[in-house]
């Protein structure tokens, strides 16, 4: 399965960068995204190391889930592609 990122997970005045927004292609409600929480996520960097994390929540109405990286993701990373195992 494949998402997008969409955003750090962030507040007012923090940011933070361990903790990413996801939007998965074909889903579009919250009830689809429920089977998916404690899945594996898995990011492919420029130079073609992994950076593996998993979907912990729901994120709003609209399909979006947060995920949980092992460590902070770099900021091009937003608007890239990841895939669900």
């Amino acid at each position: 399965m494949e998402a997008s990122i969409v955003n750090f997970r962030s507040g007012r005045h923090t940011q933070k960068t361990d903790q990413i927004i996801l939007k998965i292609k074909d889903i579009n409600n919250k009830e689809k995204t429920k089977p998916l929480i404690g899945k594996q996520v898995i990011w492919i960097t420029p130079s073609k190391k992994e950076i593996k994390g998993t979907i912990k929540a729901t994120h709003g109405n609209s399909g979006c889930v947060r995920a949980k990286f092992e460590k902070g993701m770099p900021g091009q990373s937003i608007g890239t592609k990841v895939s669900i195992k």
